[in-house]
C-alpha cells in the first residue's frame, strides 16, 4: 500500500466514497464521476504530493497522477472499498444536465479506456514483427514471424469481443452478454454461411449492393465481416441494455439469473445481423471515407492543424472523439492516417522541456523536468504538460508550434499508422507498412520526430520563459532577509473605509473576541490588500475570508461581510493563492459590495489577529475614516 495516503487524501477531498458514481484510469489520469463536483476540493487536491494537476471534461473529474496511475487506482479502490467503474454507473445515472459533445466523449473514454493499454501492447507486437521482417531477421514464412504476428493480430481480430464486455459495462448493462453477442459477431461459421451462390441480391446498382445467402423467418440477412469492427458492437451493446432492463422488469426473480440473458441475446444477435450490423458497418466506411477526404484535400494541412493543436485536444479530453474513427479506419481501411499526424507530438513537448530542464535555474523546476522528459520519450506527456510547460505557457506554444510542423512533416510523406500501437518510441514500428519495409513513408515519420523534438528545444531556448524561483525558495529567501526587531509590529488597514469597533460586529464570533482582538471596517470600495509582508495561508475556496502570517509571526484574519460565505464565492475575485507570498499594499481580493448587500448581507469586514496570546497589546489606531495602507493597528 505503497499509495495508502495519497488515495485517502483524494478521497477525503473529493467529498468522500459516497459522492463517487464510478472510477477508471487511463494512462496517467484517475477519471472520477462525482454525484456533485462542487464539493471537491480542487486546489488542495492539486497541492498533494502525487497530483500533477486536476482537469474537469467530458463530465469527468480527472486527477492527473502520472506513470504510476495504476498503483494509486488499485489503492484508491482498496482503501474506498470501491469497484471501479459500476455497472450502473451510465451517463445519466447522476441526473446531472451533461451536454452531448460531453457525453460522447464520456462514453467514448469509457468505451475504449480500458483496453487501449493490452490494444497498444499487441499492437507493439506486431509492429515489432513487421521490424524484424523488414530487417530482414526472419522469413515471412517461419514460426517465430508468424506466432509473433498471431499474438499481435489475436486481440485486434476479436475486438468486438472486448469492446462488447467494455460497452455492457459502461451503459450499465450485463457485461458477458456484450460478449456473448459479439462472440456471434466473428463466429467463423459465418464464413460457410456466405459461401456458395446468393439467393439474389438488395439495392443491386448502389453503395450498398449486398448479395443475401441466408435469411432470418424470411427476413434477408446481409453478411458481413465484424472482424475488427468497432461500430457495430458498441452499439449493439446500447441497446441490449435497453432490451436487458425490459426483461428485467417482467421476468420473476427466480428465473431471472439465466431467462434474461437468454431473451436479450436472443433478442439482441438476429437484430445485430439483420439492422444494427449493417447500419453500423455502412456508416463506419463512409466515416472512414469522410476523415479520409477531409484529409487528401491538403494532409500538409491536416498535419499542421492536428499536430498543433493535438496537445489541447488532450488537455480537455478531446482527443477521445478520433480514437473511434482512427480504430475504424484501420479496420476498414487497414490503415490510418489521422492519428498517424500526432503520433509524435509528444517530441515536441519532450525537446521542450529539455530546453527548460538546461535553461532553468529553478531547482525544483529542474528536478521535475527530468521525469517528465523520460516519461515524454515514451509518450506520455502529462506530467510534462501541467508540471512545466503549460505552468510557463511559452514552452506550451513553443512544443505546440513545433507538434504542428512535425504533423506537417508526416502528412507530406503520407505517413500512416498500420496498426494501433505504442506511444513515443513504442510507435515507430506502427509506421512500418506490412510487405512494404522501411519505405519513404516510414522515414519522414523519422524525420517528424527529429524535427519535433529539436525544433521543440530550440523554439523553448531561443523564445525562454520566465524563470522565477519556486515558492519553497522564495519562502526561504524571504525568512532569511527578514530582521527581527524588539518592538511593535504594525499592520496596516487593507481596505479603504470607516472603522467600525469590533464589539459592535453583529457576529457573536468576533464581538466576543473569540477569534482574537482587532477591528471591522464597513468598506467603502470593494478591495482588500494585504495588510503585512508575508504569506497568504488560508484562502478560502469561497474567497470571503484570507487569512497571512507576517514576517514577525502575526496571524491575520480578514473577513469580508457577515455569512458571506453562503454566497459560495459568487461577486468575490481572489487574485491571490493559498501559498503566495505578498507584500503590503499588494491586491488580495475584489469583491462587488453593492452586488452583495443586494443579495442581503453586510458588508462589515472584521480584521483580528488570531494568535492575540502571543501579544500583551493590540491597539487600534484608527477612528472614523481610514484609507488603505494606513497605520491600523499595533501588537506589543
Amino acid at each position: 500500500m505503497k499509495y495508502e495516503k495519497l488515495s485517502k487524501d483524494i478521497l477525503e477531498l473529493i467529498g468522500g466514497k459516497e459522492n463517487v458514481n464510478s472510477v477508471f484510469h487511463c494512462v496517467t489520469r484517475l477519471r472520477f464521476k462525482l454525484k456533485d463536483e462542487s464539493i471537491a476540493k480542487t486546489e488542495e487536491i492539486k497541492n498533494l504530493d502525487g497530483v500533477v494537476t486536476v482537469m474537469k471534461s467530458g463530465g469527468q473529474y480527472q486527477v492527473v497522477i502520472g506513470n504510476h496511475v495504476p498503483d494509486v487506482y488499485a489503492a484508491v479502490l482498496a482503501v474506498g472499498g470501491l469497484s471501479g467503474v459500476s455497472e450502473n454507473a451510465s451517463n445519466d445515472d447522476d441526473g446531472k444536465k451533461v451536454g452531448l459533445g460531453a457525453k460522447f466523449i464520456d462514453m467514448i473514454s469509457g468505451v475504449f479506456t480500458p483496453i487501449l493499454g493490452v490494444l497498444a501492447a499487441t499492437g507493439m507486437l506486431k509492429g515489432f514483427a513487421a521490424l524484424i521482417l523488414a530487417l530482414h531477421w526472419v522469413e515471412a514464412t517461419s514460426g517465430t514471424y508468424s506466432l509473433l504476428n498471431i499474438a499481435g493480430d489475436g486481440l485486434f481480430n476479436f475486438l468486438p469481443i472486448f469492446l462488447g464486455y467494455t460497452a455492457m459495462k459502461k451503459f450499465g448493462g450485463t457485461p458477458f452478454v456484450g460478449m456473448a453477442i459479439a462472440a456471434a459477431l466473428v463466429h467463423p461459421g459465418l464464413t460457410a454461411l456466405s459461401a456458395g451462390k446468393p439467393l439474389y441480391t438488395l439495392f443491386k446498382g448502389t453503395l450498398f449492393q449486398s448479395d443475401i445467402h441466408v435469411t432470418f423467418l424470411g427476413i434477408p440477412v446481409i453478411l458481413m465481416s465484424y472482424a475488427s469492427s468497432v461500430i457495430p458492437i458498441v452499439l449493439s451493446a446500447f441497446f441490449a441494455v435497453k432490451v436487458e432492463k425490459g426483461f428485467k422488469k417482467i421476468i420473476p426473480d427466480v428465473v431471472k439469473t439465466f431467462l434474461v440473458p437468454f431473451f436479450t441475446i436472443m433478442v439482441m444477435v438476429p437484430l445485430t445481423f439483420l439492422v444494427i450490423g449493417p447500419i453500423a458497418t455502412w456508416a463506419g466506411s463512409l466515416l472512414g471515407a469522410g476523415t479520409i477526404w477531409i484529409y487528401q484535400l491538403s494532409p500538409i494541412v491536416a498535419g499542421l492543424v492536428l499536430g498543433g493543436f493535438w496537445q489541447v485536444f488532450v488537455m480537455f479530453g478531446l482527443h477521445w472523439g478520433l480514437v473511434p474513427i482512427a480504430m475504424n479506419n484501420i479496420s476498414s481501411l487497414h490503415y490510418d492516417p489521422i492519428l498517424a499526424t500526432t503520433t509524435f507530438v509528444s517530441f515536441a513537448q519532450t525537446g521542450a522541456v529539455l530546453g527548460v530542464m538546461l535553461k532553468t535555474k529553478n531547482k525544483k523546476l529542474k528536478s521535475l523536468s527530468i521525469p517528465a522528459f523520460i516519461s515524454g520519450i515514451f509518450g506520455v506527456t502529462e506530467p510534462a504538460i501541467y508540471g512545466i510547460s503549460l505552468p510557463l505557457k511559452k514552452p506550451f506554444i513553443m512544443s505546440c508550434i513545433a507538434g504542428g510542423i512535425g504533423g506537417g512533416i508526416i502528412g507530406a510523406f503520407g505517413s500512416k499508422l498500420w496498426m494501433f500501437g505504442g506511444m513515443g518510441i513504442f510507435a515507430i514500428p506502427s509506421f512500418i507498412k506490412p510487405g512494404a519495409g522501411l519505405d519513404m513513408a516510414f522515414w519522414g515519420a523519422m524525420i517528424a520526430i527529429v524535427v519535433s523534438f529539436v525544433l521543440g528545444f530550440i523554439l523553448t531556448a531561443l523564445f525562454g520563459f520566465k524563470d522565477t524561483a519556486s515558492k519553497e525558495e522564495t519562502k526561504v529567501e524571504t525568512k532569511v532577509e527578514v530582521k527581527k526587531e524588539e518592538g511593535p509590529v504594525e499592520v496596516v488597514s487593507p481596505i479603504k473605509g470607516e472603522i467600525v469597533p469590533l464589539s459592535e460586529v453583529k457576529d457573536q464570533v468576533f464581538s466576543s473576541e473569540a477569534m482574537g482582538k482587532g477591528v471591522a471596517i464597513n468598506p467603502s470600495e470593494g478591495k482588500v490588500f494585504s495588510p503585512v509582508n508575508g504569506e497568504v495561508t488560508i484562502m478560502f475556496k469561497t474567497k470571503h475570508a484570507i487569512g497571512l502570517t507576517s514576517e514577525d509571526g502575526a496571524q491575520i484574519l480578514i473577513h469580508v461581510g457577515m455569512d458571506t460565505v453562503e454566497l459560495d464565492g459568487k461577486h468575490f475575485t481572489a487574485h491571490v493563492n493559498q501559498g503566495d507570498i505578498v507584500k503590503a499594499g499588494d491586491l488580495l481580493v475584489e469583491f462587488d459590495v453593492e452586488a452583495i448587500k443586494a443579495a442581503g448581507y453586510q458588508v462589515v469586514t472584521p480584521i483580528v489577529v488570531t494568535n492575540t496570546p502571543d501579544y500583551q497589546e493590540i491597539k487600534v489606531l484608527q477612528a472614523g475614516q481610514v484609507d488603505k495602507n494606513e497605520k491600523l493597528l499595533v501588537l506589543v
